[in-house]
């Protein structure tokens, strides 16, 4: 099999980019080694930033239709118990949008089989070859060992995960912090409960419990299901590859939420860690790593879902216009420039928020939770740290920050900025009334007029990546042209 670009990994960061591919026709085929999705809980709902992101696709409303679009609250820090408000960083979520990692990942291999992308699973990456021409994929199916293959392209993305099997094959470095702690995430239902177990929607730091001798979160995700993460405040623990016994999560059940809190089915279950690592180079000549085959951390305040989503739209018109070639010189070496100081961000940040998590009591770390605490009820903070959970504080070097939604006229009648975007194309805006030419690069970067009574900071015109950021406006300065010969060739 050929094609223009190999994903592996059919997680949300390998199906983000090979959509955010065929929105520009570049053919792409996805290899993934699960024969299923899988069947366990994950991501319960998506940051702010990566609902505008969706949004300027048009993904996120049909993910909508059937639920309400914000949670009954707002995101949390460190499970602190102050809720994170969005509100100031002028996006229509203030909240964590609720859509489950598992919507998202249907939803998009949906639209990808429309759009005739083979999505491959049960194919297991055997070895990845490279030379100056392309990359070489080859596979064997999980469930027959003699059943093997090959695919070559001219790009191999790796989104397969924390255990990248694509970056162990290529022995690219993976530094960090070794894990140091291990702890369970089980999705299960429950017989009989006592009175300190939730049963309805609130914020997360309403589910932590230490008592036992174990520190747990247990919530309501489903009619009847709970998803329970515990781990042992000190001690020996299972090891890291050990399966998951109900005997284990009885254990910690009663420990604490008492022996009339009683066990009904483990449906899944899977062990996490906090170690916190990331590759030194996001591009291996023709190889290039997303997501956690990119980053791992600890799963703190719904931070993977995100990066990978930023890594995808980041990379993926980037690499389109590398194949397409019309890319200016430097714009694929940009994706490692950019995505890897965010990444290395949230890494500190998730390592931060561990320590300040207390499980083990300390005195010391009950005192700086305190203070954290206060600290997050004060507006500037709020909004600092919102901004940085979210994703709707990023600006990258040399960039503007991301394209508010505002509401616009056009000739077409009314719409909203995020409604201009989906083609995966840049946007030239006019405000002023001003035509402005984009020469011969209308194919990747679409002139509009229009209105708003909505100010963005002055300016009368905003050129915008694909990737919902401003690379230029009439108010810094830079001549138009030099801007669009930057970004778009």
């Amino acid at each position: 099999m050929r094609s223009e670009v190999i994903v592996v990994g059919a997680g949300p960061t390998g199906l983000m980019l090979a959509y955010e591919l065929t929105l520009a026709e570049v053919p792409v085929v996805v290899l993934e080694r699960r024969p299923a999705p899988s069947p366990q809980s994950r991501a319960g709902s998506l940051q702010p930033r990566t609902a505008e992101v969706l949004d300027l696709r048009g993904l996120l409303e049909p993910l909508l239709a059937r639920e309400p679009s914000e949670s009954a609250s707002g995101g949390h820090f460190a499970t602190l118990p102050v809720e994170l408000d969005c509100g100031s960083w002028r996006t229509r979520y203030r909240c964590p949008v609720k859509v489950s990692q598992a919507r998202l990942e249907a939803r998009l291999e949906r639209l990808l089989g429309e759009r005739g992308v083979p999505v491959l699973r049960g194919r297991e990456v055997t070895a990845v070859a490279q030379d100056s021409e392309g990359v070489t994929a080859e596979w064997r199916a999980v469930d027959d060992a003699s059943a093997t293959g090959s695919v070559r392209g001219g790009h191999l993305v790796a989104c397969d995960g924390g255990h990248s099997t694509v970056r162990r094959l290529m022995n690219v470095p993976f530094p960090g912090q070794e894990r140091r702690m291990s702890a369970v995430a089980a999705d299960l239902t429950l017989t009989s409960m006592s009175a300190e177990v939730p049963t309805e929607e609130g914020h997360f730091s309403q589910y932590t419990r230490v008592a036992g001798g174990f520190h747990s979160i247990l919530h309501p995700i489903g009619p009847d299901l709970y998803r329970m993460l515990f781990g042992r405040v000190s001690g020996e623990v299972p090891d890291h590859s050990a399966p998951v016994s109900p005997d284990e999560v009885r254990e910690a059940l009663h420990a604490v939420y008492g022996p009339d809190t009683e066990l009904g089915e483990l449906r899944a279950a899977s062990r996490f860690g906090d170690a916190a690592r990331q590759v030194t180079r996001y591009r291996e000549g023709r190889v290039f790593f997303a997501g956690d085959a990119a980053h791992i951390h600890m799963p703190i305040g719904g931070q993977g879902v995100n990066l990978g989503i930023q890594d995808a739209v980041n990379l993926g018109w980037k690499l389109a216009g590398t194949i397409r070639g019309w890319a200016p010189a430097g714009l694929l070496d940009s994706y490692h420039e950019e995505r890897h100081p965010v990444a290395a961000r949230v890494l500190r940040h998730t390592r931060a928020q561990n320590a300040i998590m207390n499980v083990g009591g300390d005195e010391d770390l009950g005192a700086v939770r305190e203070l954290v605490t206060e600290l997050l009820r004060l507006p500037d903070t709020n909004h600092y740290v919102s901004g940085m959970m979210s994703g709707l504080d990023l600006s990258y070097p040399g960039v503007g920050p991301r394209l508010i939604d505002v509401e616009l006229t056009t000739e077409d009648g009314p719409t909203r900025a995020s409604r201009l975007m989906r083609s995966g194309r840049g946007l030239l805006l006019s405000l002023d009334g001003r035509p402005r030419p984009v020469g011969k690069r209308a194919d990747r970067v679409e002139h509009i007029m229009a209105k708003t009574e909505e100010d963005l900071d002055g300016a009368g015109a905003l050129l915008v990546r694909p990737d919902g950021y401003l690379a230029w406006t009439d108010t810094d300065g830079t001549p138009l042209q030099e801007a669009l010969a930057r970004w778009f060739g």
